[in-house]
């Protein structure tokens, strides 16, 4: 891997791993613009791909089914692999500032850094709860819990705040997985106790009825508490509250609600929706400064919108490369909007 350093010429910078400029780095892996110098900077080494994370915790998937490394895509793309995290955007000057190297600067900007469950809008959830993003920690926590089960004998809560389709799979697929665990050296899993935490009044809230009755009866016949119409509004170490007043013990709590936009963004002078999320047009380009382009979670397409989930930004994959590709074109092409993806 290269280390960051100046460089002239067109300088397309890509900040994030996601899932689109995964195909962004392949496609000008196997098409190079000449003249052009492609950077990417990274927090990760490894993408995860997030519709994989449920069979992943089952088991179902090993930890290289499920994420693409950076490194090797970098290389047949030639471009220069910055692992670090992006703190400021300088967009007078076109700088990104990063947290260890030196400032990279670009003539063209594109943003996929995914997306995080807000846990600062609950009093003391943020460090005494686990986000299911970014899914690299939350796999490590994974690792951590698993092994915590296999040690211990006594009692222990799991719940899982959240009843999207997120959340009831990645409870489904813990249930799982632990059994299985346990089952492997002769244990049964009557000591764990798992709870589903909503506030709303029903699970799925997005899907149809039918889908949502299926899965209530799933998770009933597995014996997970439901517990619905009512929001968490405060969490302490090993503690939770509901705003019905009710207070639940747990031994671990899996933070997988609505999404939110990476903090930084706030301050960077990109014009962004009320949840944080950069403003984009059809062709994912900024509404606010033509020269910065985003796409999956972080981008909020406003004619357009859609869920944050992984399949929208694979869908934005191509014509994000083509896109960027016209935007470092003199004299800049007309560019293609999303067909596909809308």
């Amino acid at each position: 891997m290269r280390k960051c350093d100046s460089f002239t010429g067109k300088n397309l910078v890509l900040i994030g791993g996601g899932h689109s400029h995964v195909e962004v780095l392949k496609r000008f892996g196997e098409r190079p613009l000449p003249g052009v110098r492609l950077t990417l900077i990274s927090r990760d080494i490894h993408t995860p791909y997030s519709g994989m994370l449920p069979g992943l915790i089952a088991g179902h998937y090993t930890f290289d089914d499920a994420h693409i490394h950076l490194g090797p895509l970098c290389r047949f793309a030639d471009a220069h692999f910055c692992r670090d995290e992006v703190t400021r955007i300088d967009l007078d000057r076109r700088l990104i500032h990063c947290r260890n190297f030196p400032p990279v600067q670009y003539d063209v900007l594109s943003i996929n850094i995914g997306s995080a469950p807000r846990t600062a809008e609950v009093p003391g959830a943020t460090g005494n709860v686990v986000p299911v993003k970014p899914i690299g920690s939350f796999v490590a926590n994974w690792q951590r819990l698993s092994e915590l089960v296999l040690e211990r004998k006594d009692r222990i809560r799991i719940g899982v705040v959240g009843t999207g389709a997120g959340g009831v799979e990645i409870l489904l697929a813990i249930q799982y997985r632990l059994h299985q665990l346990l089952a492997s050296v002769g244990r049964t899993d009557e000591h764990l106790e798992y709870y589903l935490f909503g506030r709303e009044n029903e699970i799925l809230s997005g899907f149809n009825i039918a889908t949502r009755h299926v899965f209530e009866r799933v998770l009933r016949n597995r014996k997970i508490h439901l517990l619905l119409s009512s929001p968490i509004v405060e969490v302490r170490p090993g503690r939770l509250r509901r705003a019905n007043g009710e207070e639940y013990r747990l031994d671990e709590v899996l933070w997988v609600t609505n999404a939110g936009a990476a903090p930084w963004l706030c301050e960077s002078g990109l014009r962004l929706n009320a949840q944080g999320f950069i403003e984009v047009d059809d062709t994912l380009q900024s509404l606010s400064h033509p020269e910065v382009f985003a796409a999956g979670d972080i981008a909020a397409v406003v004619r357009h919108p859609r869920p944050k989930s992984g399949v929208f930004a694979v869908r934005q994959g191509p014509p994000s490369a083509r896109n960027l590709r016209l935007a470092l074109l003199e004299p800049v092409i007309n560019f293609i909007p999303l067909l596909a993806f809308i």
